[in-house]
Formats: C-alpha cells, sequence, structure tokens
C-alpha cells in the first residue's frame, strides 16, 4: 500500500479542528496518539466506534495516550454529528478533537486510503512521541474496530517501548502475562536486563529461541 506505513513520521500538516487548528507533530510531540479516520460524518459504524472511542477514553488517559479523530467533512457537520454519537452510545463524552477533511486532502497524506474502495477509510495509526507511526490498522467498510484489541496493541507497544524494544508480546498477551525475550537478546544480557530470571521453553529443537519473563 503506498503512502507512509510503520516507522515512517507523520507528516507535520496543519489540521482543523473541533477544538483548535494545530500542527500535528505539536498534538503528537509529547506522548503517544491514537489517530483515527472516518470516511464522513453521520455514517452508522463510524457512529458506534467514535463513541466507543469516547467510551475508553478514561483507558487511554490513565496511559497517557491522547486521541485524535478524522472525518472527512467540516468542523461544524462534526460538531453537530457529535451530538448523534453521544446519544447512541449512552455514557461517552466526545471530549477529544475530531480533524476536518472536507476536501480529502488530509487522509491521502496520512496513508487512511482504501484500497478497494478507492476512497476514504476507517484507518487507525499509533503514534509515537518521535510522531513516528508504531502500528496501523486498515479495515474495510464492513468491519468496526474492535476497542479491546485496540488497547490490547496499544498495551504491547507501550510495554515494548519502555524495556528499549528488547522484548515482544506473544499471541493473545494482555497485561501482566509473561512477554518474551528478543532473539538479538543474549542469555547473558538477559540475565542482567532480567534479575527475576526467565523461562527456556524445552522444544524438541532443543533451540533456546522461546525465552518468557515477568515484567511490569
Amino acid at each position: 500500500m503506498p503512502g507512509i506505513t510503520l516507522g515512517d513520521t507523520v507528516p507535520n500538516l496543519e489540521v482543523k479542528t473541533t477544538h483548535k487548528n494545530f500542527k500535528l507533530h505539536d498534538y503528537f510531540s509529547d506522548s503517544w496518539t491514537i489517530l483515527f479516520s472516518h470516511p464522513g460524518d453521520f455514517t452508522p459504524v463510524c457512529t458506534t466506534e467514535l463513541g466507543a472511542m469516547g467510551k475508553y477514553a478514561h483507558e487511554f488517559e490513565q496511559r497517557g495516550v491522547k486521541l485524535l479523530g478524522l472525518s472527512c467533512d467540516d468542523v461544524q457537520s462534526h460538531k453537530e454529528w457529535i451530538k448523534d454519537i453521544e446519544a447512541f452510545t449512552p455514557g461517552s463524552k466526545v471530549t477529544y478533537p475530531i480533524i476536518a477533511d472536507p476536501n480529502k486532502e488530509i487522509i491521502p497524506q496520512l496513508n487512511m486510503i482504501d484500497p478497494i474502495e478507492n476512497g476514504p477509510s476507517r484507518a487507525l495509526h499509533i503514534v509515537g512521541p518521535d510522531c513516528k507511526i508504531k502500528l496501523s490498522f486498515l479495515y474495510p467498510s464492513t468491519t468496526g474496530r474492535n476497542m479491546d484489541e485496540v488497547l490490547r496493541a496499544l498495551d504491547s507497544l507501550l510495554m515494548a517501548a519502555k524495556h528499549k524494544n528488547k522484548i515482544a508480546t506473544p499471541v493473545n498477551w494482555k497485561p501482566d502475562e509473561p512477554v518474551v525475550i528478543s532473539p538479538a537478546v543474549s542469555d547473558e544480557e538477559a540475565n542482567k536486563m532480567f534479575p527475576q530470571g526467565f523461562k527456556t521453553a524445552d522444544l524438541p529443537s532443543k533451540k533456546g529461541y522461546i525465552r518468557l519473563t515477568d515484567v511490569s
């Protein structure tokens, strides 16, 4: 898929939002950010998703992570749409800004394009404080996001970053479960990094490449 992808720096675009105008790097620079796009206002799946983002906002705030929406309509339309979003999802408050992109000029620069429908997509980038993309999801128009998976993936990224990417999280990992030590880390280095110890899986190959440890 063309355009920016994992490891790329998000372009420092100046954007209009439901809160105020700002440059993206100013918004990203002091924390992690969930940037998520929508093809248009007053659409059914998108309405449920923005409501869920509002309902999960406290989870992101606890992790020091910002939210930033984007939809291909103007600011006034967004503000009217927010009333529907909050009404449909009880307990949800859309306190995060939503970028206006009525001319669909921003969406392609952020590589939030649906290659099947050849138009704006429901995409999601997790952006680090260095303004680089750490993870991306691209959803077809028929499939809504799973907010628990977005949160789980975010926790994985935060955990890996905390340990300088010397660890990785295995399948279906959740916080407080063991992580695996990177194959690039020697046993000697692992003993120094993880004084709590680690367990090496006993496999038929006898290759000690799966090493599990508990971290916080």
